[in-house]
């Protein structure tokens, strides 16, 4: 999920660079709900690991 907040953010800049604003802000828009949702994600994992309280498996 990661992966694709970063993939909208490039494209946010890359539309930035060429001048289409709309398009632009869309996508750092989509960018930032998905960062939010990856890190929502990753505290609840967290969170979940040490209520668990087990080795981490290889």
């Amino acid at each position: 999920m990661l992966s694709w907040a970063i993939l909208f953010f490039v494209l946010a800049l890359i539309a930035a660079v060429f001048g289409f604003g709309g398009i632009a802000s869309a996508f750092a828009g989509i960018a930032q709900i998905l960062f939010i949702l990856f890190l929502i994600l990753f505290v609840i994992a967290l969170v979940v690991r040490l209520v668990r309280g087990g080795a981490p498996r290889v």
